[in-house]
């Protein structure tokens, strides 16, 4: 450990790393890096390129998401050693969707100092470009890989009013904003964003039926990290409520379309969930006949 640095022994440091621009990488972030015992990082062979980058050359090990476990026992007997150990992800502030979660909580049980030293993060850079409100945020990452997983979770999410915000994969992009849009509603306001920080940032808000076109017409929108801000629900509608103008529409479509098709329609207008319109469309059409 070099003698003239501020860092003090025994110290867990949570280290933010840049998501894609080198210039992001802070000064403090360079110096906690070089000063301490110990860089845990998610992929060393990722890690090891930014590091060198930066003149950096402290010692390395891995913890990611199948050995954290494991390694938490290691790097806790060193911090009570009175080593320094600082957390990096492959890009980015560690835990946000990334692995340390277990060392973190060991270390604050163990009354081992945690100190994080913020800076880029995929999720703070995506809600202050999207232009939705951010006075309520509900982060949910990654969504179940399963499709069956999936949609029981948006349908759960349809009526959340806070900001949703969402990770997604390339090769499932195109199947996760047909749900949103179906779950959600065809009209929901919604910003699509893809690299960003990098060379081909993409930035692009519309509705969700309208990026679902977009993305599907242009291949290079499915590549790269995907983040999806969704604008919460205009309302909490319980799952027996249907609003009155909701109602309105419904009545005035049933004088000339199917139920199926004044539910799917009345979704569209409103944003809320077609089963439940429909639901509420056979007891209107139940009560005009009675």
């Amino acid at each position: 450990m070099n003698p003239s640095s501020s860092i003090s022994p025994g110290i867990l440091y949570i280290v933010a790393t840049p998501i894609g621009n080198l210039g992001d990488m802070s000064q403090r972030a360079i110096d906690t890096l070089k000063s301490v015992d110990l860089i845990a990082a998610e992929d060393t062979r990722h890690s090891r390129p930014l590091l060198q980058q930066f003149a950096i050359s402290g010692s390395l090990t891995a913890l990611h998401e199948h050995n954290e476990r494991d390694v938490c026992h290691g790097l806790i007997t060193k911090l009570q050693a009175g080593q320094s150990v600082a957390v990096i992800s492959d890009a980015g502030t560690p835990l946000i969707s990334d692995p340390g979660y277990h060392l973190v909580r060991q270390a604050h049980q163990l009354g081992i100092r945690v100190v994080p030293v913020p800076g880029p993060s995929t999720l703070t850079s995506a809600l202050c470009a999207a232009g939705l409100p951010t006075n309520r945020v509900h982060f949910e990452g990654f969504l179940a890989a399963k499709n069956t997983q999936r949609v029981a979770r948006l349908k759960e999410l349809a009526v959340f009013t806070d900001t949703l915000v969402f990770f997604e994969a390339p090769h499932r992009i195109m199947d996760t904003l047909a749900d949103m849009a179906e779950y959600f509603g065809n009209s929901r306001q919604a910003v699509f964003m893809r690299e960003l920080t990098k060379m081909y940032e993409t930035i692009r808000a519309d509705t969700l039926e309208a990026l679902y076109q977009w993305v599907s017409a242009d291949i290079n929108q499915r590549k790269g990290e995907i983040v999806l801000v969704v604008q919460g629900a205009t309302r909490q509608v319980a799952s027996d409520e249907v609003d009155a103008e909701a109602e309105r529409i419904l009545k005035l479509l049933l004088k000339d379309v199917s139920t199926k098709k004044a539910a799917a329609l009345t979704a569209k207008i409103t944003g809320l969930r077609k089963n439940q319109l429909y639901q509420h469309a056979l007891m209107l059409s139940s009560n005009s006949t009675d």
